[in-house]
């Protein structure tokens, strides 16, 4: 196995990762209505972003198909337009992203700060609007982290703000804050999540996320459960259909609380990306795994390192 993964997770196998179907009615201007149902099939994805209560159960074990998003859109007509959507979404927190036919990731791996720093998707409602071309807010009230029907009594709370003060450069920053844990309904967890992109140049694309979050007595009676990241990435087109993308990162699990061993991660990945046809991308995958403790498999025990080499195609219709 490869350890601490979020999809890629099997070794030396081929695999079906994931084929999705969105079905959508778009809602833009004031008054409009509009709906999205994303049903996803694989080997990989429903095991680890599949809501709990949905195609999850509380223990974890998912099945190989998942109601990725399923939400309705009504834009109330206040000033520019107030966007509500309720039902399932994913997260608008971090950099990278669950794929989809809409946007993937530069890199064919997912970095730790996306498997452990932040949640996956919610249930519940979200209200977006923009106040200028360069700003734009959100809110949304959410059963919590990764859970269809909620855990406990309470709910999490989030907002988000996106600023673009150049035309080169968007920041979003967003935090959420609520009880996590079943059955818990006073020990919150607050998350505060940074991402930066910037176009420098017509060639290259580079982007930053930095992630603070801690949790109340995840770490056993008046002890803190605390983890914390930062990511760096960098897109340089090469030429005609060929790019390459890298990655480096950190994530400190201070107290063991999001992979269950106290630890600092630490890995990067380049990414070589051709464009085959229109609609075929071949990326590969290389990448290195580091921690400052055993936790990688070998053949002969563990190690503190993880090489990994991987091949992906994306096909989109």
């Amino acid at each position: 196995m490869n350890r601490l993964r979020v999809f890629d997770f099997d070794d030396n196998t081929f695999a079906l990762d994931l084929f999705e179907l969105v079905a959508q009615k778009s809602a833009a201007g004031p008054s409009e209505s509009g709906f999205r149902v994303d049903i996803a099939a694989g080997s990989s994805i429903p095991r680890v972003a599949a809501s709990a209560g949905l195609f999850r159960d509380d223990a974890g074990v998912g099945q190989d198909i998942d109601l990725q998003q399923a939400f309705a859109t009504y834009v109330a007509p206040l000033g520019s337009g107030l966007r509500i959507d309720a039902g399932k979404f994913v997260t608008s927190h971090g950099y990278e992203v669950i794929d989809g036919y809409d946007g993937w990731n530069d890199n064919a791996s997912r970095s730790f700060l996306f498997g452990y720093a932040i949640p996956f998707t919610h249930v519940g409602a979200r209200a977006t609007y923009a106040f200028s071309p360069r700003v734009s807010g959100q809110v949304m009230l959410v059963n919590g982290w990764d859970v269809a029907r909620d855990n406990n009594r309470s709910k999490s709370v989030g907002a988000q703000f996106t600023l673009s003060p150049a035309a080169p450069l968007v920041v979003l920053v967003s935090g959420m804050i609520g009880p996590e844990r079943a059955g818990n309904d006073s020990d919150s967890r607050r998350l505060l999540d940074v991402v930066a992109t910037w176009k420098a140049t017509s060639r290259l694309t580079l982007g930053a996320n930095a992630d603070w979050a801690v949790e109340e007595n995840a770490a056993g009676p008046d002890q803190e459960g605390r983890w914390d990241g930062v990511a760096g990435y960098a897109r340089i087109a090469i030429g005609g259909p060929v790019s390459v993308s890298l990655r480096a990162e950190s994530f400190r699990d201070r107290d063991g609380t999001r992979t269950g061993t106290s630890q600092t991660l630490e890995e990067i990945t380049i990414t070589p990306e051709a464009r085959v046809t229109p609609h075929l991308i071949v990326r590969g995958d290389f990448r290195v795994d580091r921690s400052n403790r055993e936790v990688f498999e070998t053949r002969s025990g563990s190690s503190k390192t993880q090489p990994t080499l991987s091949v992906n195609a994306i096909y989109v219709f």
